[in-house]
């Protein structure tokens, strides 16, 4: 896998789990899905995501 399906999959994985965990434990955790939110967002606009560069230092395959 290349690393942008890396970064859709962990992106939604935390969206996923975190909606679930509001409805199950806290609606607090709605906060980490906004946050989530936002950093694909900024994303977007700067060309720069963290995840991305956690994942090239992982030695993920540009894609």
């Amino acid at each position: 896998m290349t690393i942008n399906r890396y970064l859709r999959l962990i992106a939604g994985f935390f969206i996923m789990l975190s909606v679930a965990l509001s409805q199950l434990h806290s609606p607090y955790w709605l906060f980490f899905t906004a946050f989530v939110g936002l950093n694909l967002f900024q994303s977007a606009f700067s060309n720069w995501c963290p995840m991305i560069t956690i994942l090239r230092k992982l030695g993920i395959k540009e894609g």
